[in-house]
């Protein structure tokens, strides 16, 4: 496995803030191994029924633990979670505590306190940039194919069945558990058709058919895709202007590797990279930034942009990705700044050492490396 430098940093910032944290993830994103990278920590795994009988009393088992740092891993399997988090937030601030679940803490019924003001949110994404330099892997080819799931992205040989593996398992231990769904078959159908097409624009109708459920039944599957985090939905940016596409998201699946397994991409081609390196850009700025909310552009002419950053009050950042810099058209920025002349034009290309600028008319528009650009967002 891989030490993450980074992830461990950020876990001790996020303890100088709160003695609680929730570190949330996909299923087999290395949540256990990083929280057993930390020093000093004292390890606690729920899915035990001897563990989770020795919190039965939440103020017992927290005295012992006094001035600790402890992990519980797959806390949703007590039954009731939050009531121990809180108690520990409350009366224990001297315990450092990091618990871990595959979805977010308001997800599921099982947490009925969402613990707001008392913990710290941290979402470990698929292996980023950082990462692949803790790993010594610069080939990020491999990255792309085998995707950021640690032990898939450092097998030796990687195998059919260990998708198919995850998904069983993502089904039992997470949808299960955690969301009570029915239709075994339609949902995994849903999944795959989701990762498969990952990065195109949603619309529901579409999947209720080779799903063989209803349009409600699809909204409330993606729902729960992203609650787990294995879809991202990216809604568009729109000022609602009457040109702009305002409210078909498009759909990204959580992971490179699977989205070239559904895809039956067992070697890479020079045309699968462009629509792979779209999506590691989106991985590294949901991982640095910590959020979602990240946007796109459409206009009803066709013209698109990757990605848009947008804050309150904050002149939006348009961000166009190609896999090689020689391949950017100014034209669809062309048509986003005649909407919103504000705001930086960044072009994220895998082939960029040092960023430049270049001038497209009265276009302005800079060409970055992804790193770069990165800090410059933290």
């Amino acid at each position: 496995m891989v030490t993450r430098h980074y992830w461990i940093d950020r876990i001790e910032k996020a303890w100088e803030k709160r003695s609680v944290i929730w570190l949330a993830g996909v299923r087999r994103v290395g949540k256990t191994y990083l929280c057993q990278s930390l020093p000093e920590i004292e390890y606690f795994d729920c899915e035990l029924p001897r563990t989770r009988r020795t919190m039965e009393d939440p103020e017992g088992f927290l005295e012992a633990l006094r001035g600790k740092r402890i992990v519980l891993d797959e806390i949703h399997r007590l039954k009731n979670p939050s009531e121990l988090l809180k108690i520990a937030a409350d009366h224990f601030p001297d315990i450092r505590i990091i618990a871990t679940g595959s979805s977010t803490l308001s997800a599921s019924s099982k947490f009925k306190d969402t613990l707001a003001g008392r913990k710290r949110d941290l979402w470990l994404t698929p292996m980023c940039q950082r990462d692949l330099a803790d790993a010594q892997q610069s080939d990020l080819r491999h990255r792309l194919l085998r995707g950021g799931l640690p032990p898939f992205f450092l097998a030796k040989d990687l195998e059919e069945r260990d998708f198919q593996e995850w998904t069983d398992a993502y089904w039992a231990k997470d949808i299960q558990e955690l969301f009570r769904l029915e239709r075994r078959d339609s949902f995994q159908k849903f999944t795959e058709l989701i990762l498969a097409q990952s990065g195109g624009i949603f619309e529901a109708t579409r999947f209720a058919t080779p799903c063989e459920v209803s349009r409600p039944t699809i909204a409330n599957y993606l729902r729960v895709l992203e609650a787990t985090f294995v879809a991202h939905v990216i809604r568009p940016f729109s000022t609602r202007r009457p040109t702009e596409i305002v409210s078909a998201p498009k759909v990204y699946g959580f992971d490179t590797g699977f989205i070239c397994y559904y895809r039956g991409w067992q070697e890479l081609r020079n045309e699968d990279l462009g629509i792979l390196w779209e999506h590691f850009v989106l991985n590294e700025m949901m991982a640095h930034l910590q959020s979602r909310e990240v946007g796109y552009w459409r206009d009803k002419r066709g013209h698109e942009i990757d990605f848009v950053l947008a804050g309150r009050r904050k002149s939006p950042i348009a961000i166009e990705c190609k896999w090689s810099a020689d391949r950017f058209d100014p034209g669809n920025l062309v048509a986003f700044r005649t909407q919103h002349p504000d705001g930086d034009n960044v072009v994220l290309a895998e082939d960029i050492a040092r960023s430049f600028t270049r001038n497209y008319g009265t276009l302005k528009v800079r060409f970055e490396n992804l790193a770069a650009f990165i800090e410059q967002l933290a």
